[in-house]
């Protein structure tokens, strides 16, 4: 009988590891359980001066756009289709860098950065999601602009409050659904030994190189998706202010000329630094050195242009000014 019981305790065993064996090479299975950020940089006595400076930049990220959703959503005036997309802006940048900074400030001063499986593809999800927000955003905003100046007799029509809603959940449509493209190659991949994500995040060229099974499907998805959420929304948003500029130079108006610049021009440099700043990283082949050189990249559409966004337009816009100065003096007396 004692035989007996240990042929059917090998047998139990073989049969498990053959199970592990078949999950492994279909794809359905993988040996990390956690990963192990390397983090932005590997030098100790940068740490506590990044973490200070990353800190500040994130409280001014958090009240910045969290001042912006709230004078938007107190003042009337501030209702028109332009703040409707600045407010869905702000949230989404305010939920973005929420995603990144966070994690990347503990990383700061633990010894040991680790992110379960689990917790890096959620990171992976909702960065893919809020990127691709802010593209389409972004894209929306500057056609907003395009019917304002270049046809403003039919602004009302062009940019009803139905066409305004449908811009917005055409947006966060795209995005879902490039997230969950994205989410779901990296969750068929294998990733047998190595664990270090040479990064301060669980981004998608990084976790490529640590696949012990093919990245085809994954570059491909990769290169269509990334391709379309870039290339098209940045050659939409270049186009539109092409046309708005050609209009602005044959207005015989200087003052009318000058407060459409004045607009326009925020909005561009909004665009060019997040656009410039993801073209670096993501359309260009993966790499050691291009991860490596990607890190700075990273930090300006992770950090730097989620704060960077509610100063350009709210400093630069004289009805934000005029709202928080109402907001202000209402609540003081």
């Amino acid at each position: 009988m004692g035989v007996n019981k240990s042929d059917q305790e090998a047998q139990r065993h073989s049969g498990l590891r053959m199970i592990l064996q078949t999950s492994i090479a279909t794809g359905n299975g993988s040996f990390v359980s956690e990963f192990i950020l390397v983090g932005l940089t590997d030098h100790p006595d940068l740490q506590l001066p990044l973490l200070f400076l990353f800190l500040a930049a994130y409280m001014v990220t958090v009240l910045g756009n969290l001042g912006l959703i709230t004078l938007i959503g107190l003042n009337s005036h501030l209702h028109t289709p332009m703040y409707f997309f600045l407010f869905n802006l702000s949230f989404i940048d305010l939920c973005y860098s929420s995603v990144i900074t966070p994690k990347m400030l503990i990383n700061f001063i633990s010894r040991k950065n680790i992110m379960s499986y689990i917790s890096c593809m959620v990171q992976l999800y909702f960065f893919c999601f809020f990127a691709t927000s802010e593209c389409y955003v972004l894209t929306s905003m500057a056609y907003d602009r395009y019917v304002a100046v270049c046809n403003p007799l039919l602004y009302n029509i062009a940019m009803s409050p139905k066409m305004c809603v449908n811009l917005i959940l055409g947006s966060y449509l795209m995005a879902f659904s490039g997230a969950m493209a994205h989410t779901g190659c990296m969750l068929r991949l294998t990733f047998c030994d190595a664990n270090t994500i040479n990064h301060f995040f669980c981004d998608i060229l990084p976790m490529l190189q640590l696949s012990c099974k093919s990245i085809y499907v994954n570059e491909l998805v990769l290169f269509i998706v990334g391709g379309i959420n870039i290339i098209v929304t940045c050659l939409t948003i270049f186009i539109s202010y092409g046309f708005i500029i050609c209009t602005i130079l044959h207005m015989n108006s200087t003052e009318g000329r000058s407060k459409a610049f004045s607009t326009c021009s925020s909005h561009i440099m909004a665009v060019s630094l997040f656009f410039g700043s993801v073209s670096f990283v993501y359309l260009q082949p993966s790499s050691a050195s291009s991860v490596n050189g990607g890190k700075i990249s990273s930090v300006f559409y992770t950090t730097v242009v989620p704060m960077m966004n509610p100063l350009i337009y709210s400093l630069r816009n004289k009805d934000v000014k005029l709202a928080m100065r109402k907001t202000l003096t209402s609540r003081i007396f």
